[in-house]
């Protein structure tokens, strides 16, 4: 099995909110409808079972992480890009050549303390995060370092968090 890695995925709220990932117990979303090659690349090549998954409300006041998650089925096909009818159809996309991915994640933690992008982008430990980098990207990357500082802001005083 691989070493556990840690991502950032980005949601707007009004779209599909952490609330939403955790609003029945055992909830598992599947992350769709990315369309990037970088975010689908990501979720086809690198995500894995039991990966961390900081989890970003984007479009929002303010715009922060708020909780964590965690990966429970690995990249595979992006079904809604066929789908005439989702939000997000490409008719280049087929069951037969898919060109876009998915994972499944399930919710784990609201934070205590949603961490603000000011407040990440205020804390010189953070200055390398993708987040502050290249903000743009709707998957990316987060170091270990990263993951526990951030658990650790949002958790604060709370031991469920898996660090």
């Amino acid at each position: 099995m691989p070493q556990r890695r840690y991502w950032l995925v980005k949601s707007e709220p009004g779209e599909y909110s952490f609330q939403d990932l955790m609003a029945e117990p055992n909830q598992t979303a599947e992350w769709d409808g990315v369309r990037s090659y970088a975010g689908r690349n990501t979720m086809r090549d690198d995500m894995h079972t039991g990966d961390g998954v900081l989890f970003y409300h984007s479009n929002s006041q303010p715009n922060a992480v708020v909780g964590y998650a965690t990966v429970v089925k690995p990249g595979y096909p992006d079904d809604t890009a066929w789908d005439p009818d989702s939000d997000h159809p490409d008719p280049r996309s087929t069951p037969e050549n898919p060109v876009w991915y998915m994972v499944d994640i399930k919710g784990e933690a609201l934070f205590r303390t949603p961490i603000s992008l000011a407040q990440v982008k205020e804390n010189p430990s953070l200055d390398k995060m993708a987040l502050v980098n290249n903000s743009r990207l709707s998957v990316q990357p987060v170091s270990p370092k990263e993951w526990k500082i951030i658990l650790t802001l949002g958790m604060a005083g709370l031991e469920e968090a898996v660090v």
